[in-house]
């Protein structure tokens, strides 16, 4: 067994969303910065999908730590066959993303003025951290969570 090959990171989470302004405004709001968008088309993209000839508008957020981002994805063609952004809290599969943020409830104020809802209630979790699900723009299912004490 080769004991070279080994994990270097987490590159990106795929959104696909109908409203790239939406999105990456959204996504503004919480804190991420718009890396660059493009446009990706053609034969050798869909090999990689498995879905034929694609056109795709793509814009990717990274995290102020530069560490994560997400790659968020408009399909012109194929148009989109399906759609989970409203599925349950326990629905198998791909489900939400998990911020650490600062000052939980303002954030949480900031984006209800956009039109997100509160899944349940913000909750305490001992003396670690304040923490809640939020349904975001078109849906989607983003958890906020704010550490408590040490910094």
């Amino acid at each position: 067994m080769m004991e070279n090959n080994k994990l270097l990171r987490m590159d990106n989470v795929g959104i696909v969303v109908e409203s790239l302004e939406d999105a990456i405004a959204f996504f503004e709001e919480i804190g991420l910065k718009l890396e660059g968008r493009t446009t990706v088309e053609g034969e050798w993209a869909g090999r990689v999908t498995g879905l034929g000839s694609q056109c795709v508008e793509i814009a990717m957020m990274v995290t102020p730590d530069g560490h994560s981002r997400l790659e968020l994805s408009r399909f012109i063609t194929p148009p989109t066959i399906a759609d989970h952004r409203t599925a349950p809290v326990n629905a198998l599969g791909y489900l939400r993303v998990m911020f650490a943020v600062e000052n939980i409830d303002e954030l949480v104020a900031r984006l209800t003025k956009r039109g997100a809802q509160l899944v349940g209630e913000m909750v305490q979790y001992g003396d670690s951290y304040r923490l809640c699900y939020i349904r975001g723009t078109e849906g989607l299912l983003i958890g906020l969570a704010e550490q408590l004490g040490n910094k």
